[in-house]
């Protein structure tokens, strides 16, 4: 079992900022890389970032120049630095993981979510 947890979620003004957090825990014998989705209301979830563990990174064209993923190893957690945030970056944020459990079982792992609500 793999356990996501995640923080950092909470109400912002407009041009805000936040910080989440997500830590990996459990029986991880190697992690590939680590993600973040957001599902806001109305909307399907979808990737906005993510990092593998040798230092690739991803964004979608809506969060680049706003968000900055970044992982620490050592510690199994990523995190999402999100500035200039918009009424628009309103949404549930999940945290997701690829995982090898043991050497050759591969597990795709999901936090419970952290909600950012960015509003006047």
């Amino acid at each position: 079992q793999v356990q996501l947890v995640e923080s950092g979620g909470d109400l912002v003004q407009p041009g805000g900022s936040l910080r989440l957090s997500c830590a990996a825990s459990g029986s991880i014998f190697s992690l590939l890389g680590m993600g973040w989705y957001r599902q806001g209301p109305g909307k399907q979830r979808e990737l906005i970032a993510r990092i593998s563990t040798d230092g690739q990174i991803n964004y979608i064209e809506a969060v680049k120049g706003r968000f900055t993923i970044s992982m620490d190893n050592a510690k199994n957690t990523v995190y999402l630095q999100m500035n200039s945030l918009k009424p628009e970056d309103t949404a549930v944020y999940y945290c997701n993981a690829d995982v090898f459990v043991t050497q050759t079982q591969f597990l795709n792992a999901w936090g419970q979510g952290t909600e950012v609500t960015v509003s006047s």
